[in-house]
């Protein structure tokens, strides 16, 4: 890599790392040490192939994905749950309200299987269409759409307390935080 392309790389990481490794973190079921080495593996990644590359994000949202996806294929998995506790209550009720939601979600998800949290976060926090979605997983619009459909089944019997908090946080303009307001079937 020439002092141009390493340039070109810094400018790029500063730039979006934090937006990637959100995605990161959602994509490895809220643990945002595993999202950090998702993220520093894709850069990895990146950073070899940097003067070929045409669209930096895209690449580097692709081999998270691909990542991903590759560990939920393993055939060794590890069976270990982070749990936060929420923090104190802040004395804005519609932050805590919306902190309370973010950490009920991010429970929720927590206890889907990877390919389900991949679908979600794929499907309503990135927003990609079905047929982006199945490219990105290799697999068919149909197992997307089924996949969809049982996850969010599961998310809503995981944690039914999401519809009593969801209407509150309706009248607020949407973020790109994974809310269950922007879960939708």
């Amino acid at each position: 890599m020439d002092a141009e392309d390493l340039e070109s790389f810094r400018d790029f990481v500063d730039s979006r790392s934090s937006a990637l490794l959100r995605t990161a973190v959602l994509l490895s079921g809220g643990d945002r040490h595993a999202g950090e080495d998702l993220l520093q593996n894709a850069l990895a990644k990146a950073a070899g192939r940097w003067h070929r590359i045409d669209e930096p994000e895209a690449y580097v949202r692709q081999v998270l994905y691909r990542q991903q996806v590759s560990r939920w294929r393993l055939k060794w998995r590890r069976r270990e749950v982070s749990v936060a506790e929420p923090p104190e209550p802040l004395a804005d009720p519609d932050a805590s309200s919306a902190a309370e939601l973010r950490v009920v979600m991010r429970a929720a998800l927590s206890r889907l299987t990877a390919r389900q949290r991949t679908v979600l976060v794929l499907r309503y926090f990135e927003d990609l269409p079905e047929a982006d979605v199945a490219r990105l997983l290799g697999c068919s619009v149909g197992t997307v759409r089924s996949t969809t459909h049982r996850s969010l089944a599961r998310l809503r019997s995981l944690a039914p307390e999401l519809a009593a908090l969801g209407p509150a946080d309706a009248e607020q303009p949407p973020s790109r935080d994974f809310s269950p307001v922007e879960v939708r079937p």
